[in-house]
């Protein structure tokens, strides 16, 4: 099925700001549909070609972050991160926007994901294995065009010494890190809410899965 194809004339700009934009798309007379979305007018997924939409980047990198001790399992490295919208302290990935300087890298994605972990956990070393797990996903597109791609890092550090959240920026606010070993992260992942009972993002739970299941050993 091929839906109602959306032109550059079809998009209106009702809300215009640094980091956040809505617009209106008629995508037929008298009929519109909203979207609020990071990306600028005509960057926006809904007018791009079918070949410019299969080589889009993402809007930003989650990354999942694996950390091996000498003597101790594997463990899965989460945050514990204010978050506006909820009102909360959630848990979840490290993650951030990929920056215009990361796009001209010749990996954009792992570069944004370097950058995010050393700013968020302050993991400077670097890590053991890397790569994109998947290169965009839609946070929800009934209503935004806002997309993310998942990026495994697995570090091998003699400790965690390393580990601190001094390079928190703006508006960021974190409360230490969750590392989890397998059986920690798969109760987290079967309860649906953290340890303080509070619900968590589908990021975080992508996350949980990849740890609990091996696929980021395969």
């Amino acid at each position: 099925m091929k839906g109602p194809s959306i032109t550059g004339e079809q998009v209106k700009a009702l809300l215009d700001t640094p980091f956040l934009h809505v617009f209106d798309l008629q995508y037929a007379q008298g009929r519109h549909y909203y979207n609020a979305s990071r990306r600028s007018s005509e960057n926006l997924a809904a007018v791009k070609t079918d070949e410019a939409f299969r080589q889009m980047l993402p809007d930003a990198v989650t990354c999942i972050v694996i950390i091996r001790t000498p003597g101790e399992d594997p463990r899965l490295m989460l945050l514990r991160e204010y978050r506006y919208p909820a009102g909360r302290v959630l848990t979840s990935p490290p993650a951030g926007l990929v920056d215009p300087a990361d796009r001209e890298k010749e990996n954009p994605l792992l570069t944004a994901a370097k950058r995010e972990i050393r700013e968020e956990s302050g993991i400077v070393s670097e890590p053991t294995r890397m790569e994109v797990v998947n290169p965009l996903l839609f946070s929800s597109p009934g209503m935004t065009d806002e997309s993310n791609a998942l990026v495994l890092a697995v570090y091998d550090l003699p400790d965690l010494a390393e580990l601190n959240q001094d390079g928190a920026e703006g508006s960021e606010l974190f409360d230490g890190f969750r590392l989890l070993t397998g059986k920690e992260a798969e109760e987290l992942l079967r309860s649906g809410r953290d340890e303080d009972g509070y619900f968590y993002s589908v990021y975080t739970w992508t996350a949980l899965v990849w740890f609990v299941s091996g696929l980021w050993e395969k």
